[in-house]
């Protein structure tokens, strides 16, 4: 519903219920302006209390929800300085009668940067040899760039997320006293109703200026 208002579009890429009809887990992309500025304050645990429709005593029940907000990450484009390559020309070896062992048409690359050796002798020209031998050293640059983002992805996700314990609550909701609290910065709305039709701006802007404040102390 806050996406909503912003204009900002929701997508749903994964979804899980549970067996009660709550939700298990849930993945999904949000496009907009402003977007993740807004919304990376949202990581975190988030508790919940309430008084369940099951529950006959009226007893307040607690559970957490738990928040990761990642920036997404562009696709790498693998850019290759031809300085950084050696190249080595050999003949090819097995099978292939008279023409394989004339010419030198099989190629070697070295990556001297990442030291990645690249080879191919399956094409009868050199040219055809590098153009595979290139495509493949592509492939194994792009392949490592994935990791390293992946590993940051992961890093990123483990800061935000925790262990999931309910001690590490960012923000909690209590349905019976109408009340919500963000345990940052000491803030408590007694509007939960409202909060829950997606109205966060204002403890978003709180959190906005307490973060901003917080990095101005440390130049300083």
């Amino acid at each position: 519903m806050y996406a909503a208002q912003k204009g900002w579009t929701v997508e749903l890429m994964n979804y899980n219920d549970t067996e009660l009809g709550g939700v298990k887990e849930a993945d999904f992309v949000i496009n907009g302006r402003g977007a993740y500025s807004r919304l990376k304050y949202e990581s975190g645990v988030h508790r919940v209390q309430r008084v369940p429709e099951t529950e006959s005593g009226g007893r307040v029940h607690t559970s957490t929800a738990t928040v990761a907000v990642l920036p997404e990450m562009e696709e790498v484009d693998v850019q290759i300085n031809p300085a950084d390559i050696e190249m080595q020309v050999y003949r090819a070896s097995g099978a292939g009668g008279q023409h394989v062992n004339k010419t030198s048409s099989a190629v070697r690359l070295i990556h001297k940067p990442s030291g990645i050796v690249v080879a191919c002798q399956e094409e009868r020209s050199q040219l055809q040899n590098r153009e595979k031998c290139m495509r493949m050293l592509a492939s194994k640059l792009y392949e490592i760039e994935q990791e390293k983002l992946d590993a940051q992805v992961t890093g990123m996700r483990r800061s935000q997320v925790g262990t999931g314990m309910r001690n590490e609550r960012i923000r909690t909701y209590n349905f019976p006293q109408g009340r919500v609290t963000d345990h940052r910065i000491g803030l408590t709305l007694y509007k939960i109703d409202a909060v829950m039709d997606g109205a966060i701006d204002e403890i978003i802007d709180a959190l906005a200026t307490a973060d901003q404040a917080e990095k101005l102390k440390n130049q300083q």
